[in-house]
């Protein structure tokens, strides 16, 4: 399995770490640390040298209560970290945007591929990631994230999802985005209980039928906070433990903050999976 956009190819029978990098002042896990340029630019390198094969880049937190931001706003803060990360790293850049006139100069700035929580559901999303030809990353969230977890309910967790990505992807090949050009990602934490989120977790390798690329955020998110009863900066451990079981159910994309960690602990598995090759 692998990914495709213009000449940039990564292999995804390999595990592989995608380092977030969010240029806001109010997401819920680094809010305000990476918001100026060049604290963003340096920790993209570092994160590139400890290991991601991707950079995903965001300028509009999507946490529960999180502000509206403008396209005007987002685009000064992702678009000239998107040119520099383009200019001084040979990786796979990633846009964090439901907005189609970021999509477009995101992806006429140097990135890779377009992820976004709403699925290409905004006005003219579908239509620019299109003509645009990049791979896109289809999220499932229930409701909005400003409510979307007031009581989120499911009928069946697994089906009510596959549901949803049988629809996006429908209307992805309708518009002419090619099927190989899909990643799939469930939305751990996006309209989702404790309960709703470990037993999505614990029944994740269902979504193989799909034989797509699965993208899995979970990383320092409040469903390992609540369970173990931590602050965001504590939550390293259960993010690498939950991590782990989402590339042993079959994620091929660990979405992270803690990049040189989520590496080590691929390698671990990977000398596991091939050790007569050691």
């Amino acid at each position: 399995m692998q990914l495709v956009s213009g000449q940039k190819v990564i292999d995804l029978n390999q595990p592989q770490v995608m380092g977030i990098l969010n240029v806001t002042p109010d997401s819920f896990s680094d809010g305000g640390q990476f918001s100026s340029f060049e604290l963003a630019c340096r920790h993209a390198d570092e994160m590139v040298d400890q290991g991601a094969s991707f950079i995903d880049i965001g300028g509009e937190s999507t946490r529960p209560g999180a502000a509206d931001v403008s396209v005007e706003q987002e685009l000064e803060r992702v678009v000239p970290l998107i040119e520099y990360v383009s200019r001084n790293h040979d990786v796979w850049i990633s846009v964090d945007t439901s907005k189609a006139k970021v999509m477009q100069a995101a992806v006429n700035s140097g990135a890779h591929l377009i992820n976004d929580v709403r699925a290409l559901q905004e006005p003219d999303a579908l239509a620019t990631a299109a003509k645009l030809g990049v791979p896109v990353c289809l999220m499932h969230m229930q409701g909005q994230p400003r409510t979307m977890q007031q009581a989120p309910q499911y009928q069946d967790i697994i089906q009510d999802i596959s549901d949803f990505f049988d629809a996006r992807i429908q209307a992805c090949e309708n518009a002419g985005i090619d099927r190989a050009n899909i990643v799939l990602d469930p939305g751990f934490g996006f309209g989702k209980s404790l309960s709703h989120n470990y037993e999505l977790l614990n029944r994740l390798a269902e979504f193989d039928t799909y034989q797509l690329p699965m993208l899995i955020g979970l990383s320092r998110k409040s469903m390992i906070g609540q369970l173990l009863q931590v602050d965001v900066d504590q939550r390293m451990a259960g993010s690498l433990a939950a991590g782990m079981l989402s590339i042993q159910h079959g994620a091929h994309i660990l979405r992270v903050h803690d990049v040189k960690q989520t590496a080590d602990m691929i390698k671990v598995i990977q000398a596991c999976r091939h050790y007569q090759a050691l």
